[in-house]
């Protein structure tokens, strides 16, 4: 992987969303638009290298469609994974174990617990997805283009934690906020509709959070952000105390509607 600062030019001028600062960046991971990470293969750190490409017909930006730039980049680090010895010390330094044997054995079981929750989840999304088609449901449009919002919207804050905005990733892949949206809307559609079931099985069977429920639900988020569970309470608004106690409803209704359903 390597880290660098960037900047493109289109006819010598520097164009909006072509900059970028101590952006990571892997090699051959296809990020970038086709031609820009391949020239960057043997770049010395600390040493400018312009990489030239031309943006992609279908490009979503109407003033760079088709054109030449230039980026000037460099380079300033290139991290390489090295792997480490596979022994005692190595258990000790990445895991409360003091051997490789116990390290061994608590990540084989962990990863039973994940596929065994991979084999409940998909089991519970054919439930739900069965139930649905079964199900006569109009879902107005203001309410799909606020899911559809909110999925881009999470979207946009998983990469800028990786350090990108929105516009760059947008600039890059030759891609658009509206394509976005357009790309998202049956898997916002689905979420919708899961839920909406979910809420009449939960209404229907009188499924609530109990006291318990959402004291164990507050234990889970304090542990997550390693708080107290005190304090959690102290900083969830009333709303949010009454979004968690609905989810946590919704979810026993998943469970239920799983623990229910007739093989076929």
């Amino acid at each position: 992987m390597t880290v660098l600062d960037f900047e493109g030019f289109v006819d010598g001028v520097a164009f909006e969303g072509g900059k970028g600062e101590n952006y990571p960046l892997t090699i051959g991971s296809g990020a970038f638009i086709p031609g820009f990470e391949e020239q960057l293969v043997g770049a010395e750190i600390g040493k400018e290298v312009e990489v030239n490409v031309t943006f992609p017909e279908d490009y979503q930006a109407e003033d760079l469609k088709g054109k030449a730039a230039v980026f000037k980049c460099t380079v300033k680090e290139i991290k390489e994974k090295e792997l480490p010895e596979l022994d005692d010390e190595f258990a000790s330094e990445v895991s409360e174990f003091e051997t490789l044997a116990e390290y061994k054995a608590d990540v084989k079981g962990k990863l039973e617990e994940k596929k065994a929750k991979e084999a409940k989840d998909a089991k519970e999304a054919a439930v739900i997805e069965a139930i649905v088609k079964d199900s006569d449901m109009e879902i107005p449009e203001a309410m799909l283009a606020t899911q559809q919002r909110q999925m881009v919207d999470e979207f946009a804050q998983r990469i800028q934690m990786q350090g990108l905005s929105i516009d760059q990733y947008f600039q890059f892949t030759g891609s658009s906020y509206d394509q976005m949206i357009e790309q998202v809307k049956p898997q916002a559609e689905k979420r919708i509709q899961s839920r909406l079931v979910l809420e009449a099985i939960a209404k229907a069977e009188n499924i609530t959070a109990t006291e318990e429920d959402y004291e164990e639900e507050l234990k889970t988020m304090a542990e997550a952000y390693q708080m107290e569970v005190e304090k959690v309470k102290e900083l969830l608004p009333e709303k949010s105390v009454a979004q968690i106690k609905e989810d946590i409803a919704v979810r026993k209704a998943a469970e239920f509607a799983v623990e229910n359903a007739k093989e076929k």
